[in-house]
């Protein structure tokens, strides 16, 4: 009975040495990473570098908290819309920089690369590979919706804007708000192609919206626009490709 009681006594204790040495090993992890993070605060290609934390598992990752961003300008890249591609009811400018929904259908053919029935546009040039990063004035809308689609996305009928039909967006509607202190001005796309990476940007506030992370990727993405319907003037504001500013 005494033999069985110390060699109970002797597990325990081994479990108990176990849970604390893999304790002690998280904190020594955590701690790496609360110095890499620091580190990146402080780095010159903040944008480059920082990728979500290793603890958040999940592909699609929400950040509370601010995270330090400075835009890396080698990756900024010029976005102009594709007419052939934008419902009828949208409003391009003529230089292909602003969308806005209007009231009327114009009679368009009804190609296959057309969205049908929603209010959405593609950016003209895909990337199938690399990173790049392009920013999009929202201030004065209500609902929106940002992005990146794969080339053989369905455009017609009723669109499922979710990473499984390839659509990997940020969306901001009375219906489903931001998380966020206050509303975006200007939201800046960060896509890393091969690391499966596609992040959002708080411009103005210099902070992390959200990201999806450990994507693959096989065939072309385009820049993805919706500003929705107008809503009787109250979402009538456009959404405007803007030049990243580099004296920022």
């Amino acid at each position: 009975s005494a033999a069985l009681h110390l060699e109970k006594q002797k597990a325990a204790e081994r479990q108990a040495e176990e849970f604390i040495k893999e304790l002690e090993q998280e904190i020594t992890e955590l701690k790496r990473r609360d110095t890499e993070l620091e580190q990146l605060s402080h780095t010159e290609d903040h944008l480059l570098q920082v990728r979500v934390p290793l603890f958040f598992h999940s592909n699609a990752v929400h950040h509370r908290t601010a995270l330090p961003m400075l835009r890396v300008f080698s990756l900024s890249v010029d976005v102009t819309l594709d007419p052939d591609t934008a419902n009828p009811l949208l409003i391009l400018s003529d230089e292909g920089t602003q969308v806005t929904c209007g009231d009327t259908e114009q009679k368009l053919p009804d190609t296959p690369e057309r969205f049908d029935d929603c209010a959405c546009v593609l950016g003209k040039e895909g990337f199938s590979s690399g990173r790049f990063y392009y920013e999009v004035q929202v201030s004065g809308k209500i609902e929106w919706t940002l992005g990146v689609t794969t080339e053989s996305s369905n455009r017609k009928g009723e669109i499922t804007a979710s990473p499984e039909d390839g659509y990997w967006t940020a969306l901001d509607s009375p219906s489903v708000p931001l998380s966020l202190k206050q509303a975006p001005q200007k939201v800046g796309v960060f896509v890393d192609y091969e690391e499966g990476l596609v992040s959002f940007y708080d411009v103005e506030c210099r902070s992390h919206i959200y990201s999806f992370t450990g994507q693959s990727f096989t065939e072309k993405l385009y820049p993805y626009f919706n500003p929705y319907t107008n809503d009787g003037g109250r979402n009538s504001a456009p959404l405007i490709i803007t030049p990243v500013d580099h004296d920022k």
